[in-house]
């Protein structure tokens, strides 16, 4: 038997594959675009590149890193290429990679204060750190969870807390409403499913020609509620929807919300973090008299995925809906030790403060301004190319960092259904390329495109060469 059969890897062959994978990652960080920023590979290729059990026998790591290069890396579409443009283009940024190798390396299970005081303390510092950044009042207290879906979610419990008593022993009694835009995340309707207040509680209210909430169809919708037997509990305003990044009139919201005695949820998780930058503190007003808002870290701050932050005036009410101490994790702290587990419906917990304390650290305030502000910069000059065309058209406002657009050839003007046909196709031509990869959405029944700036590594450079592919395959 060798001396390590029934331990971990050796020290000194860790301590080597660890260098190989650091020199790895520094070639990839330095230079992803040597990839195919979407993969290329057909559905089925990975699972029939792999065997279909375990090896019996324990494998070398030169062999595992091979079919890590041979077969996995062809199956990846590279986010921290600077040609991504889908979604909410993002980075992954180099502090951020090196937090998470530490994180694994302590594999800190942070449920209980006691199992990692550091980890519980770091959250509350570095989350003090942002509310600060994006100037967010003191009485907003911040917890992590994984995504933004997940955080509206205990958002949501928190707001049925307060709205229905006794619900977590006896459950949902009764007809209870949730508002929010039709430009709003799905994760809404998945949460109001999730809830126990079922999707016919959620009413979508329209939103004006830049695709913001009208605030008088939203008082239309609660009077009409509550005439029929809904009781309103709760409003999902939104800075930076997903489609266009458009920004709800949230102070005209949180006065209506005062008024219905409504919960107010602020979903900022993509264009939130902009408040930081000189000239857009705007953004975030009204949001200091919302009862929560969330913002995500991974989408346009720098953090490797998943890092999204709830914030709440209310942190009693989300404790309420969900502390749940079996004897096996009682401790004998006492206040003010605060234990994570009490703060959702996940019992454990990963480090995930570090790497947003690495990425504050490492970039700065100021580093982190200036580069939200280039990407702004970048998709207001994209926007303008687009305006200057007469081959394509912009869609929507460009307040952050997306554009909307579409082709216009001249021969299908007025013709929305070959225009949706055309532009589709365009789409699907663009991301065969390999060179960059744009996602799309549909704006008034429109077909139209959508590029992201996000990634550290984006110039433009990037985008011109972007708007060459696009004129040259349309």
């Amino acid at each position: 038997m060798t001396p390590h059969a029934l331990g971990d890897m050796a020290p000194e062959a860790f301590r080597r594959e660890a260098h190989r994978l650091a020199d790895w990652i520094a070639d990839y960080l330095s230079n992803p675009d040597q990839y195919p920023v979407l993969s290329q590979v057909a559905p089925g290729d990975i699972v029939r590149a792999l065997p279909d059990e375990a090896p019996l026998r324990g494998e070398s790591f030169d062999a595992i890193f091979e079919d890590f290069e041979r077969v996995i890396m062809p199956g990846i579409t590279h986010w921290n290429h600077p040609g991504f443009f889908a979604y909410f283009s993002i980075t992954g940024s180099a502090p951020g990679v090196l937090a998470e190798f530490l994180a694994a390396a302590l594999n800190v299970q942070a449920m209980l204060w006691r199992t990692s005081p550091a980890a519980t303390e770091l959250e509350e510092v570095t989350l003090a750190w942002l509310r600060k950044l994006v100037h967010l009042p003191g009485d907003f207290e911040g917890v992590i969870y994984d995504t933004a879906s997940i955080s509206t979610l205990h958002a949501l419990a928190a707001a049925r807390e307060r709205a229905i008593p006794g619900v977590r022993a006896h459950g949902v009694n009764g007809r209870y409403r949730v508002y929010c835009s039709d430009q709003t995340h799905s994760s809404i309707d998945k949460s109001v499913i999730l809830l126990g207040l079922g999707h016919d509680s959620l009413r979508k209210v329209s939103s004006d020609a830049d695709f913001r909430m009208e605030v008088g169809a939203l008082a239309d919708a609660t009077r009409e509620d509550r005439a029929a037997g809904w009781t309103p509990l709760a409003v999902v305003a939104t800075v930076g929807t997903t489609s266009t990044t458009s920004m709800d009139p949230v102070p005209a919201i949180a006065d209506l919300c005062a008024l219905e005695n409504v919960w107010l949820h602020v979903d900022a998780a993509y264009a939130g973090v902009a408040a930081m930058v000189p000239g857009y503190e705007h953004i975030l007003r009204g949001a200091e008299r919302a009862d929560s808002i969330v913002l995500n870290p991974h989408k346009w701050l720098f953090t490797p995925f998943d890092l999204s932050v709830l914030y709440t005036r209310h942190m009693d009410l989300l404790r309420a809906a969900f502390s749940l101490t079996p004897e096996y994790l009682q401790t004998t702290e006492i206040s003010p030790v605060r234990n994570l587990m009490d703060t959702g419906i996940q019992l454990g917990r990963r480090f995930r403060s570090l790497k947003l304390w690495m990425v504050l650290r490492h970039f700065g305030a100021e580093g982190l301004r200036a580069r939200l502000a280039e990407h702004m910069r970048l998709a207001r000059l994209f926007a303008e190319w687009v305006d200057a065309s007469g081959e394509f058209e912009r869609l929507a406002p460009v307040p952050f960092s997306v554009v909307c657009f579409r082709s216009i050839p001249p021969a299908l003007r007025g013709d929305d259904a070959a225009l949706d046909a055309h532009n589709e196709k365009l789409v699907e031509s663009v991301n065969r390329s390999g060179r960059i990869f744009l996602s799309h959405t549909r704006l008034n029944g429109r077909y139209c495109i959508r590029l992201a700036v996000g990634n550290l590594h984006t110039t433009a450079q990037h985008l011109a060469e972007a708007w060459e592919l696009l004129n040259n395959l349309r």
